[in-house]
């Protein structure tokens, strides 16, 4: 019923806000199905035996206002203490202009990973220019485009070095003791799996024992400034590759590690800007030599050019990634943190090397005058050098503590008989004066800290004299006018949701709601460090109960965990838990993994870094797992099964019809089933992992639960698991929440993952509401059942289910056309780019086709919009193949065009109208790619990841 103009709005209006159709489009679209309802739809599309419909658990949907209200009251438990806690997260101002214009910019949060690199030159252009940020500060000639955290970022430097070292005998792998506690944790625990033995001791001891690489921290996470320079010397006398973590303000001072001689330096951006948000997420960066180009893990950006030779910017090395290289990848790294690594890179264009020397000036000359008034009130520092991080000796340390909390001050306490304090940007000479009152128990004022000599803290010998950020777009941008026009001219280069429906297969790439992403910027979430007392964060523990106890409704499960910081994480996660439950069960020899080759390809990836073997299952013609390939595998491991990795609905884009069957078989043979959640957007409401079968499961909170993908990242992969698992999901060293598991090893630095981001999924679910998630559901299933049956006549539909449904999304074969006139699903992609889209998913899981998505948040003027395009294009096809439009000189071959190719002398053989404005749509709200096509071999044989010295072209 609608409400009269007198009235208030209605409770629970969201879902008709999110969902894009309407009644009467559902039942048009339901129409040319031939079909009358979507319970008709769901019947044919999912087995009547697999649906397992119950209580949600969310409740009734909420408006938004009423939703906002209620995360503020659960905001407002937060308590925001004055943090010194450092060890890697501090408190730090993100400029508005980057906030408003960036952060809360859906331009910018809501793009694609830029594999279309045609319309994703802005965002490239950031984190080329993020790239050379960290190649400045760590003296090294290339850094890839951001990975998860510091400490998992550590891990991945221990794995290359395991790579390219020349020792292939050796096992041993040296961690510093003064390494960040958590980096520690996570290090020892991925080593664990790789085979690496870890030796552990003073970092001055990394050379007496043979290795074949070690890890150093650069400052020590009690704040002292080693000279690694003769170490890193000894190190390599005996081949071992060097690691370094370090902190990226540091290093605006200090002798940056390339220079000493690290082969890899590892560190998070977070304190460029980015909140602390109770752990993330935060943009890790990763820099190395050019000789071990191949082996980096994650994302690089890297300057090529296109057809017509000029600059252009894509991903490079793109071989490496996951879905090529599978159980051979250098890492399962998938979603990085390219959203956080935008906002670093634009602090540093903001403030420019002036700026950020400033900042960093004062962070140390702060710290060296409390240094001086807590030497001259007679306390002990453990060291005589630091940057921003002092360790003090306290035997009267519970009395400290006690007046710290009084003063609503945190300082670092897990450190023996001392304390620990770092201090950041935000700090002020008031609040110094404070901190040095409450440890001292006696007045200190501001006065009495300028007039105390301030001790210099950093050695002579390691004070940076390489200049940083010398090109010209860190020096340009200063003032507030010409970086929000900088940010707005990149802005413009790129195609994101705020244009037009971005339909990519497995990647749901739906609506971010504007109320969901408003509390990002809420101190009370965002201001939080990681390790405060769970006392102090109330509201969180609140939030994430509710989010636990959703998710575990919706999905069948007992326990979550919120840990993992992205897909590929969660299923590091959900193995490693599989792998600690069987060896509790005196079945430790279980190392077989099974995954079918239709699989995600994080999915060998993440099973080989968690130890285990894996062996490919085939799929049959219609796309399902071989069951007769599947009973010989099962056979052939015996004793050694641990689990199968399985998707539901499939990669295929179909319900498997035999899904119970199958997790029974594998559970009689004494293996767990992990079932990955990526697609579990089709599944909500209707059915759940558990009913299916699945022990474990991790939910892409980015995906189904709408965080925004961020231009490629953030992600978030929490875990679901049955009881039997609960005690062997990860937990965290430094914060323990009274659940089980909560003593086992983490999987990523922050004991909660990337936490900020959750207040959104918490608003998806609350203001969806049970009667909202279900049709969200539908929906999804009514889109891609409406777009496959409206292409199927004109392009071959690979996969469907028995009643010749698929399920989210449905793969497109272009292999047939190829074979006749030479135009492939690249072709496709990119001309579709011209018809204002961005391209479904090429070439996975099946090479020579496009897997699309259109999502339960698209319109059907929106999907009509789009099917249309893809007609066009097919009627474009067929000029080619009747021979009206040569093979190599045709819209599609020469997509996408730009306005280069619009003003030059048109010698083609097909009109201009054709090729720049094929619809009324797009001859209204024209998107124009900035480059021609990339010439993708270019950019790999001559690999340049930075901007280079002033002066040289881009």
């Amino acid at each position: 019923m609608h409400s009269t103009p007198l009235e208030p709005p209605a409770e629970g209006d969201y879902p008709a806000r999110h969902l894009g159709s309407d009644l009467q489009a559902q039942q048009a679209m339901l129409a040319s199905l031939g079909l009358d309802s979507l319970e008709a739809l769901v019947a044919q599309a999912l087995p009547a035996d697999l649906r397992h419909e119950t209580t949600l658990g969310v409740g009734p949907a909420r408006s938004e206002q009423q939703a906002l209200a209620d995360l503020r009251a659960l905001a407002s438990q937060n308590r925001l203490y004055r943090s010194y806690i450092g060890m890697g997260y501090h408190d730090t101002w993100l400029p508005t202009v980057i906030r408003r214009n960036v952060l809360e910019n859906p331009a910018w949060y809501s793009a694609y990973t830029p594999y279309q690199p045609e319309l994703a030159q802005g965002r490239l252009e950031a984190l080329l220019n993020f790239q050379q940020l960290v190649m400045d500060l760590t003296g090294l000639p290339l850094a890839n485009a951001s990975l998860l955290d510091e400490a998992t970022a550590a891990a991945e430097a221990m794995a290359l070095a395991r790579r390219v070292s020349a020792l292939e005998a050796c096992s041993c792998f040296f961690v510093a003791e003064d390494l960040h506690p958590q980096t520690l944790e996570v290090v020892r625990e991925r080593a664990r799996y790789l085979g690496v033995h870890l030796c552990q001791g003073p970092a001055h001891m990394a050379a007496q024992q043979p290795v074949f690489g070690a890890l150093l921290q650069y400052p020590a996470t009690t704040g002292a400034i080693h000279d690694l320079g003769p170490l890193m010397t000894a190190l390599h006398a005996r081949q071992a590759i060097v690691c370094v973590a370090a902190d990226p303000l540091a290093l605006v001072l200090l002798t940056p590690p390339g220079e000493l001689g690290a082969d890899v330096v590892v560190g998070s951006s977070q304190r460029f800007g980015v909140p602390m948000g109770y752990g993330g997420p935060h943009a890790a960066y990763f820099a190395t030599r050019e000789a071990f180009r191949r082996a980096v893990p994650g994302r690089l950006i890297g300057v090529s050019r296109d057809v017509r030779g000029q600059p252009a910017l894509r991903m490079a090395l793109q071989t490496r990634e996951q879905h090529i290289r599978r159980e051979k990848a250098n890492s399962n790294i998938c979603t990085a943190q390219v959203l956080l690594a935008n906002l670093a890179s634009f602090y540093a264009v903001y403030h420019g090397p002036e700026g950020l020397a400033r900042i960093a000036g004062r962070v140390q000359e702060l710290t060296s005058r409390l240094a001086a008034q807590l030497r001259a009130g007679g306390r002990q520092l453990w060291h005589d050098s630091w940057f921003d991080t002092l360790t003090l000796v306290a035997p009267d340390k519970e009395a400290i503590l006690v007046r710290a909390e009084a003063a609503g001050i945190n300082v670092r306490r897990d450190l023996p008989d001392a304390i620990g304090v770092s201090l950041d940007e935000t700090t002020t000479l008031a609040e110094v004066a404070r901190l040095a009152a409450v440890i001292l128990d006696c007045p200190i004022s501001e006065a009495l800290l300028l007039a105390s000599p301030a001790e210099e803290g950093i050695p002579a010998r390691l004070r940076r004299q390489t200049p940083i950020l010398t090109q010209p777009v860190f020096r340009q941008y200063h003032t507030e006018t010409e970086l929000l026009r900088y940010i707005r001219r990149l802005e413009r280069k790129d195609m994101a949701l705020d244009y037009g429906m971005i339909p990519l297969g497995s990647c749901t790439m739906k609506l971010n709601a504007s109320s969901a992403l408003l509390p990002l910027s809420w101190p009370e979430f965002a201001a939080l460090h990681p390790f405060v007392p769970l006392t102090q964060a109330a509201g969180y523990q609140q939030l994430q109960a509710d989010l636990q106890r959703w998710l575990c409704q919706l999905s069948g499960f007992q326990s979550l965990c919120l840990q993992p910081n992205s897909g590929a994480q969660g299923e590091y996660a959900g193995l490693l838990s599989i792998r600690r439950y069987l060896a509790a069960e005196g079945q430790a020899q279980r190392d077989v993994c099974l995954i079918p080759s239709s699989a995600h390809g994080t999915n060998p990836a993440s099973a080989r870094m968690a130890g285990l073997q894996v062996v490919t299952v085939s799929c049959d013609r219609q796309g399902n797992i071989d069951r007769q390939a599947l009973t010989a595998c099962i056979a052939a491991a015996g004793e050694r099964l641990a689990c199968l990795m399985v998707t539901y609905p499939s990669t295929h884009g179909v319900f498997e019809a035999d899904i119970l069957a199958i997790c029974a078989e594998v559970h009689a043979a004494g293996g767990q089933v992990y079932l990955d959640g990526a697609n579990l957007n089709a599944l909500v409401g209707l059915s759940t992992p558990a009913w299916l079968g699945a022990d474990v499961s991790h939910f892409n909170l980015h995906k189904t639960f709408a965080i925004p993908h961020g231009g490629g990242g953030p992600g978030m992969g929490p875990i679901g698991v049955r009881a039997h698992l609960a005690a062997h999901v990860p937990g965290h060293l430094l914060v323990r929440d009274g659940r089980p598991g909560q003593h086992n090893p983490a999987v990523a630095a922050a004991p909660f993952g990337s936490a900020s981001l959750l207040p959104i999924s918490w608003m998806y679910l609350a203001m969806l509401g049970d009667d909202g998630l279900r049709q969200a559901t539908r929906i999804a299933l009514l889109n891609a059942n409406y777009v496959a049956a409206r292409l199927s006549g004109h392009y071959p539909v690979l996969y469907r289910g028995p009643h010749g449904r698929v399920a989210h999304e449905c793969i497109v074969d272009v292999r047939p056309i190829r074979a006749a006139c030479g135009i492939t699903e690249v072709d496709v992609a990119k001309r579709l780019m011209d018809y204002g889209f961005h391209a479904p998913t090429i070439g996975f899981p099946v090479p020579g086709t496009l897997m699309i998505e259109p999502t339960e948040s698209e319109s059907k003027v929106e999907l009509d919009r789009f099917i249309e395009a893809m007609l066009a294009i097919r009627e474009e096809i067929a000029r080619v193949e009747q021979g009206h439009w040569p093979a190599d000189d045709n819209p599609l071959v020469r997509a996408p065009h730009t306005q280069a190719d619009l003003l030059a002398e048109w010698q083609r053989p097909y009109a201009r109208q054709t090729a720049f404005f094929p619809t009324e749509f797009v001859r209204q709200n024209k998107f124009w790619p900035t480059v021609n096509r990339l010439d993708e071999v270019y950019g790999d044989r001559h690999l340049c990841c930075g901007l280079g010295p002033p002066g040289a072209p881009a």
